[in-house]
C-alpha cells in the first residue's frame, strides 16, 4: 500500500486541552483509525533557534523534544491533518512517501495493505 510516514515534533511539556500534546496526536490517530502510532523521546537535536539540545539526567527536564510517528494511508493522512487545523494545533511535522504491507499476513489483516511486494 502506497502512503506517507508522518513525523510530528512536539515539545515534551506541549499540551492542547489539558492533555500533552503527543498523547493527544496518539489518542487523535487511534479515534481516526490509524493502525498504529509511536511516540519516541528524542535524545539530542536543535530546532529553527539553533540551540542543541540534548538530554542529560535533571539540567534539561521538562526541555526535550518528542518524535510522534504514523504510517498512514493517503486519507488517513488527510483526516488527521484536517484534524489538527480544525483544532488549531501548531506543531512541525515531516511527511515522507511510503510503501508499507505486512509480510505474510493472517486474516484479520486488512487485505489492501497486506500484499508482500
Amino acid at each position: 500500500m502506497d502512503g506517507s510516514f508522518l513525523r510530528f515534533y512536539v515539545h515534551e511539556t506541549q499540551t492542547h486541552g489539558g492533555v500533552l500534546l503527543w498523547e493527544w496526536l496518539l489518542e487523535r490517530g487511534n479515534f481516526l483509525g490509524v493502525r498504529g502510532g509511536s511516540a519516541f523521546r528524542v535524545i539530542g537535536g536543535f530546532g529553527r533557534r539553533h540551540a542543541l539540545h540534548e538530554e542529560r539526567f535533571f539540567e534539561l527536564a521538562g526541555s526535550g523534544t518528542i518524535e510522534v510517528e504514523f504510517v498512514v494511508s493517503e486519507a488517513e493522512e488527510q483526516r488527521l491533518l484536517d484534524l489538527i487545523r480544525r483544532a488549531g494545533v501548531r506543531v512541525f511535522y515531516a511527511r515522507i512517501p511510503a510503501r508499507f504491507g505486512i509480510v505474510n499476513p493472517d486474516a484479520k489483516d486488512c487485505t489492501a495493505g497486506s500484499t508482500d511486494d
